[in-house]
């Protein structure tokens, strides 16, 4: 009989110890189905409407964002409120022709008689979270309204945020996110799907079951008091908007999410600009739970919300469990071969525990959520295989960040590049990245690919041993790895290719520099409704 060493049983009680901790996790999903379905009827509903119409501030922050400033700035000023209660905040930061773009069309808009201002800073102290303190300080509403630059406001979304208010207890009002480019790429169809399911399940979840929610950074609304009564933009974090979120309402202010009420944006359209946008997640998101998770842990809140927070703000600890997961596979499944060679029962019940741990709890939250956005059967599970996959293949990524966001220092808030990318030519976006100076992380894209090929070799080796079973989902996971590292070089090359280039003014002038509005302006009701109301 062959004996083990420890470091046999120490390398099969890691992976136990991984299964089990993301199985948890995958649990917290079901639970937050079970949350969405039991609470969905439950749909906030403002309590009146005000006499007067309040005064609103609308503060749109941008940062060397030349290819949609006109854009949000125009939507912004089309946006229905009485002019004498409406001011409109310009924070700019730029430091390329951003400037010039957005301070003539401020001017354009303002001469047509529309409240806007412009307000550049030459430095960027704080990031986005000192671009809105600053302009919070001149700021004349009593409310004031966020949308990033990659936002198309509604013209009427006013109306379906600010009477919420009404409630004093109310703090703050999130409205949903919708995609311009949804069917631009696989990508952008994988991440809209993504986004879906925090908008759709996660936020009406908590939101409606009395959990902590949170604010997203954009499209939506907040309270002057609220505020600074929970200490105002800090930017300690890289995720600003979370950290708010929580001081507010552990101050005991009401959030309110309303799934009805949509504002359409843009996503990213390549892979780096993907997970530059990850990256600052999921970093932000360990720097505030590393900042306010002890303080929630010790507060006298229920253990409902406890419970919550804790899930919520550690949930980027499931990339550290996911590459873990990943480089312990060919070690495992060789001793697995040894162990359970004489007993295809045991085999069977490990294969399906990775069945159950990779799909099973992200499945039920994804198709739930595509359902109650009204779309086929078709539409909600043919995308599942590449949604896991993408899911896993940004995980090295992810888990870098979130070891910098709780081990390292606060780093820089980067912008996730916008560039009106609606139906663009892949030439035209590689340009406009050169433009931006994307670094893709060279080393990380060749890690990804080395993982992806490291994972080709578990798949060789479960069809040569016969593990039907974990062949399939493991193949996944390289499709995951290797498609993430490729788009990611791919992106590199591109970049550099068109940064090489002479600048050609003819050229340039072609270009669609602006992403022009929409002839029809978008309604805040026009988009996808959302299964919540009787």
């Amino acid at each position: 009989m062959e004996s083990y060493s420890f470091w046999h049983y120490l390398l099969l009680f890691t992976h136990l110890f991984v299964c089990l901790a993301l199985a948890a996790y995958g649990i917290h999903r079901y639970s937050l189905v079970y949350l969405y379905y039991k609470y969905r009827r439950n749909s906030p509903r403002a309590k009146a409407c005000f006499r007067e119409k309040p005064f609103v501030t609308i503060q749109l922050p941008m940062f060397n964002e030349q290819y949609v400033a006109q854009r949000v700035i125009e939507a912004a000023c089309r946006i229905d409120w009485p002019r004498d209660r409406l001011e409109i905040q310009v924070l700019d930061d730029s430091t390329d022709e951003t400037v010039e773009i957005a301070r003539s069309t401020c001017e354009r808009m303002a001469a047509q008689g529309n409240p806007v201002t412009f307000i550049h800073r030459d430095n960027r102290e704080g990031f986005k979270a000192g671009a809105l303190a600053s302009g919070l300080k001149s700021a004349r509403g009593e409310y004031v309204v966020i949308f990033d630059a990659d936002f198309i406001p509604p013209e009427d979304i006013l109306e379906h945020l600010i009477d919420h208010f009404v409630d004093d207890k109310v703090g703050m009002v999130q409205a949903r996110w919708e995609h311009i480019n949804r069917e631009q790429s696989l990508l952008t169809k994988t991440q809209a799907i993504l986004l879906d399911g925090h908008f759709v399940i996660e936020h009406t979840a908590r939101h409606r079951s009395g959990r902590f929610m949170s604010f997203n950074g954009t499209a939506g609304a907040w309270r002057r008091s609220c505020i600074d009564d929970a200490g105002g933009w800090q930017h300690d974090t890289l995720t600003e908007d979370l950290d708010l979120s929580y001081r507010a309402q552990m101050r005991g202010w009401k959030f309110i999410y309303l799934p009805d009420v949509v504002s359409p944006a843009e996503l990213p359209p390549e892979m780096n600009a993907f997970k530059s946008q990850q990256h600052r997640w999921a970093k932000g998101g360990a720097q505030t739970c590393r900042k306010l998770l002890p303080a929630i842990l010790r507060s006298r809140l229920s253990w409902r919300i406890k419970l919550e927070a804790f899930f919520h703000l550690t949930s980027c600890v499931s990339y550290f469990l996911i590459v873990i997961l990943v480089l312990l596979l060919l070690p495992v499944l060789h001793l697995k071969l040894h162990i359970f060679s004489n007993n295809a029962a045991l085999r069977a019940i490990f294969d399906i525990s990775l069945v159950l741990i990779a799909t099973c709890s992200a499945s039920t939250f994804y198709v739930a959520c595509q359902r109650e956005l009204f779309r086929s059967w078709g539409d909600s599970l043919k995308y599942l295989p590449f949604l896991m996959s993408l899911g896993v293949g940004v995980s090295l990524n992810n888990a870098r960040a979130a070891m910098e966001g709780f081990f390292g220092k606060a780093g820089e808030f980067v912008r996730t590049p916008k560039f009106g990318a609606a139906g663009r030519e892949d030439k035209e976006l590689a340009r406009k990245a050169a433009r931006h100076r994307l670094d893709p992380k060279r080393v990380q894209a060749w890690c990804e690919l080395f993982i992806g090929l490291y994972l080709a070799t578990c798949v060789g080796y479960c069809l040569i041993h016969k593990f039907w079973i974990g062949t399939f989902f493991i193949c996944l996971f390289m499709i995951g790895y290797l498609y993430v590292a490729m788009m990611t070089l791919h992106g590199q090359f591109m970049t550099a290719r068109a940064a090489d280039q002479p600048e050609d003014p003819a050229t340039d002038a072609a270009l669609p520099e602006q992403s022009a509005m929409p002839s029809h302006p978008y309604s805040a009701r026009a988009f996808a409704p959302v299964r919540t109301r009787d």
